[in-house]
């Protein structure tokens, strides 16, 4: 969604780098450029106006004349005012001290209210909550019956006791305030903690749509009003949010289709002009592609500085703690690492979702994602049908594949004999890498593991290494008393291995947190997963 904008604001950065001094002149013509970039991502004029504004009375301020490097600083007063127009802190959903909880959702038709309404009480029962679907959408064709099929899916029960119009030009039979306040009853007779209220959509403002969700929010009286808003709107999400926000008192936004190719400048209008928070963005047709909306996080997305939190939080979520314990003690005793380990370790990247996301998520992803978007999800599939193909002995004790073994697991998992040669490969450096940790060597520089996306199994643009090594840098100027040489040949070696920016974002910020520990993604694997 915001890949347009991301791109835009990286390359204005990058100018700022290295600069030990930025003119007025430099802070102007980065905000030319900022200004720019939001209005192409259909950013609302008063919000632009308002967030340049604010940047540049700092940017010339003595936080960045007094600080030792500039254009980071500059950059860091664009993250915070990025999370201020957000929202500032993630907010959670306001609970009843007693009785349910009841969740109303209004919006235009299209926007996704009924498939939001499955996401939201997905997410919720995952967190402990008894969820009710009420259909009180009545006028939209099928309606009900999508809220029905939903509610299936997530495991949530729907009360919907009119089956509303079932085909254009139907007359609606049924009332939907007072199916809504039925749905209620139901849900405190049969103890529901929430009750989610799908409400009808028009393909735009009017009176009658106004009056109706008015009449159920007074019907009802629920503790959240969630305006759900499709991201891909443009400038008319601005009209939109204030007009329901006028009709029917939101208190909160829902973004939805934040996956589109669209400019988003939605999702960076709508908190400013209305005030009120965004809570959730969803951004796919899977129940799971679903997320509490964390302005800190999505303004790191934005400038390209990764979201390795949101990461963290899925690995807790997806991965198998005691297959992880089994893992680092396998790996502790130096024992070796088997295609039965590899399985499993694929398995559990599977669990987490797209790898595509994944990537997204890591900092300075932006300058790769032509790449990452090349990168085919389905060579997971094959590798994981290569190794099921194996018997377990094959499995355990890979150095019996010979020829007449690769070429039955070839057949049996539809793929080539070279294709299994080059997952042994493969599975050879990871091997190489495990033995290497469990030595306390850290991590090997393997075949193919370079900074370039080809790190990354089935990415193009990784180059396989020839096993040259690289020529080592002459010292000009040697000495030629033995010890001054020696000397000199350990300064030239220090030099040349001192260490590296971080690879990042192209202004060489970094959102790692202190606390993070790389051994809960557990994703290095991924590197060897595909082709």
């Amino acid at each position: 969604m915001f890949a347009n904008l991301s791109d835009r604001l990286t390359s204005t950065f990058r100018n700022l780098r290295g600069k030990g001094r930025l003119t007025e002149a430099d802070i102007d013509g980065t905000i030319r450029e900022i200004r720019r970039a939001l209005l192409d991502a259909d950013v609302a004029v008063p919000v632009v106006r308002t967030f340049t504004g604010n940047i540049r009375e700092r940017a010339l301020g003595a936080e960045v004349s007094g600080a030792l490097n500039p254009g980071q600083q500059v950059v860091k007063i664009v993250n915070e005012e990025l999370v201020a127009i957000l929202g500032g802190e993630a907010r959670r959903l306001n609970f009843a001290k007693s009785g349910p909880t009841v969740i109303m959702l209004a919006g235009l038709q299209g926007a996704g209210k009924t498939t939001l309404a499955g996401k939201l009480a997905h997410h919720l029962k995952e967190n402990g909550q008894t969820p009710l679907l009420v259909a009180a959408d009545l006028q939209r064709p099928n309606a009900v019956n999508q809220l029905q099929v939903v509610g299936e899916r997530a495991g949530v029960p729907v009360f919907a006791p009119e089956p509303g119009v079932t085909r254009e030009g139907e007359r609606v039979k049924g009332n939907p305030v007072k199916v809504a306040k039925k749905g209620l009853k139901e849900a405190e007779q049969r103890q529901h903690s929430v009750v989610i209220v799908d409400t009808a959509g028009r393909l735009g403002i009017d009176q009658e749509l106004m009056k109706q969700a008015a009449d159920i929010r007074k019907a009802i009286e629920p503790d959240e009003v969630l305006f759900v808003i499709d991201a891909m709107i443009g400038q008319d999400a601005v009209a939109t949010a204030q007009a329901f926000d006028q009709g029917v008192d939101i208190t909160g936004v829902v973004l939805t289709k934040l996956d589109g190719d669209t400019r988003g400048g939605a999702a960076l209008s709508v908190r400013e002009v209305t005030g009120k928070p965004i809570l959730f963005a969803s951004t796919g047709e899977k129940l799971d592609e679903f997320e509490v909306f964390h302005p800190d996080r999505m303004a790191s997305r934005i400038l390209d500085m990764g979201d390795i939190m949101t990461l963290i939080e899925q690995a807790e979520k997806k991965f198998d703690q005691a297959e992880a314990e089994r893992m680092a003690a396998k790996v502790t005793k130096g024992e070796d690492f088997t295609f039965t380990d590899f399985l499993a370790q694929m398995q559990q990247l599977k669990n987490m979702g797209s790898m595509k996301k994944m990537l997204g998520m890591l900092p300075g992803m932006g300058a790769m994602r032509e790449q990452i978007e090349n990168f085919d999800e389905r060579e997971l599939v094959r590798t994981e049908a290569i190794v099921q193909s194996m018997t377990p002995l094959e499995r355990d004790n890979p150095k019996v594949l010979n020829g007449s073994r690769r070429a039955r697991i070839a057949k049996g998992s539809g793929v080539t004999v070279a294709d299994v040669n080059s997952l042994v490969k493969r599975f050879e450096q990871a091997q190489q890498m495990m033995r290497a940790m469990a030595r306390g060597g850290g991590m090997p520089q393997l075949p193919g593991q370079g900074g370039g996306p080809g790190a990354w199994g089935g990415m193009p643009g990784g180059k396989k290494s020839k096993g040259k090594q690289a020529p080592q840098k002459k010292v000009k100027g040697k000495s030629g008393n033995p010890a001054k040489r020696a000397q000199q040949e350990a300064a030239a070696r220090n030099k040349s291995s001192a260490p590296q920016a971080p690879a990042g974002s192209a202004f060489g910020l970094s959102q790692q947190p202190e606390d993070f520990d790389p051994s809960k993604l557990e994703s290095d694997l991924g590197k060897y997963l595909g082709r």
